[in-house]
């Protein structure tokens, strides 16, 4: 089954981010809790981890892109 995993929120003061860098290429297996990517806040750099463990099958954003929380980041299936 495949979901959408959504941006969490990562700080208290902003709702967006940018996307620095995935840390998983498309096709690779994670376990729930497993860094996925790298985001940067206006203060600090922080690893968004997996909600749910998986098969990456699509990227959604960019490195460099600018997101919100809530927005949806990636496609697994389980």
């Amino acid at each position: 089954m495949k979901s959408t995993v959504k941006m969490p929120r990562v700080a208290e003061t902003t709702d967006e981010v940018v996307v620095e860098a995935w840390l998983v290429e498309v096709g690779s297996t994670v376990k729930e809790g497993d860094p996925i990517m790298r985001v940067e806040t206006d203060k600090v750099s922080v690893d968004v981890p997996a909600p749910i463990g998986g098969t990456l099958v699509e990227q959604l954003v960019s490195p460099e892109e600018v997101i919100v929380a809530g927005a949806g980041i990636a496609v697994f299936e389980s």
